[in-house]
């Protein structure tokens, strides 16, 4: 119980940090160790718990296989989720900022059971999204030379919050043919926002209305420097928390409550983006 209140502590004072856009360095740290997955209720690293935590959106198949590698020379994990029969394409999912790939599981489950193949990996820098950002351009090497599972020419890349910053400045690389940000951060320096207006591929921006915990809607203005935006959704009423799948009690202390039905939502439209970005590649490029 103490150690539960110390976190929620190390919480709040995130959020009253973040609001001044300086976070002391001790605050990260705490919050990272809070929100590593540990026995009981709270989601693990093998996928989301059988309780469903606050009725977070889950998928029976396939389940993942969890696999070391190395990432931009860093050592790491990742979940492997192998959809039945021959795969579309490929995606990669990026966490949050201290969260793990246990956040991610929901839709990468999804996305695999409509047959696509989906890792989600532990991001192994936890500051600079340009780190993890060549981290995510190894993956994605990896995925098309066969490293998980069969070779996969094509990606769609996936991030949440700074993980979405992290996936868009990686959506460059070759076999990329897509970005979708889950309510996504950017830099004061408006980094992200500078790469948005060269990015090559298709983009498209699901998010929940300005709120501390997405540096109020600091990344909204990508949608006009996209030269290929798809999708621009703004989710009403949606906390930051409804974008992971699962979420979980550290997420919900910081930014609010997630809901079934908007998860449920915000699943259904990754999907429907994700298989129109892949499933006409693949039919134009037949095996």
């Amino acid at each position: 119980m103490r150690a539960m209140a110390v976190c929620e502590t190390a919480a709040r004072a995130f959020v009253a940090a973040a609001r001044r856009c300086f976070v002391p360095p001790a605050v990260p740290a705490l919050l990272m160790a809070c929100a590593t997955p540990v026995a009981g209720p709270m989601a693990t690293a093998s996928g989301p718990p059988a309780s469903a935590q606050a009725g977070a959106p889950l998928h029976a198949a396939p389940q993942p296989r969890t696999v070391e590698l190395v990432l931009d020379g860093r050592r790491t994990v990742a979940d492997v989720f192998v959809p039945p029969g021959v795969a579309l394409g490929g995606a990669v999912l990026a966490h949050g900022f201290t969260r793990t790939r246990a956040t991610m599981t929901g839709h990468a489950a999804l996305l695999a059971n409509a047959g696509i193949l989906a890792v989600t990996p532990d991001l192994p820098y936890l500051i600079d999204s340009r780190d993890n950002a060549r981290a995510l351009a190894d993956l994605v090497a990896q995925m098309r030379a066969g490293r998980f599972a069969a070779p996969v020419d094509h990606l769609v890349l996936i991030g949440f919050s700074a993980g979405g910053l992290a996936a868009l400045l990686a959506s460059d690389r070759p076999g990329v043919v897509g970005y979708v940000g889950m309510d996504p951060f950017d830099r004061p320096s408006r980094i992200g926002h500078k790469f948005a207006q060269t990015l090559p591929v298709p983009a498209a921006l699901l998010r929940a209305p300005a709120s501390a915990c997405n540096a109020f809607s600091i990344a909204a203005p990508w949608a006009q420097a996209f030269p290929r935006i798809e999708v621009d959704r703004l989710f009403e009423g949606a906390t930051h928390c409804d974008f992971e799948a699962p979420s979980d009690w550290l997420c919900r202390t910081v930014c609010g409550p997630e809901q079934p039905e908007r998860q449920g939502a915000i699943g259904a439209e990754l999907l429907r983006i994700v298989r129109k970005w892949l499933v006409p590649v693949q039919v134009a490029t037949p095996g």
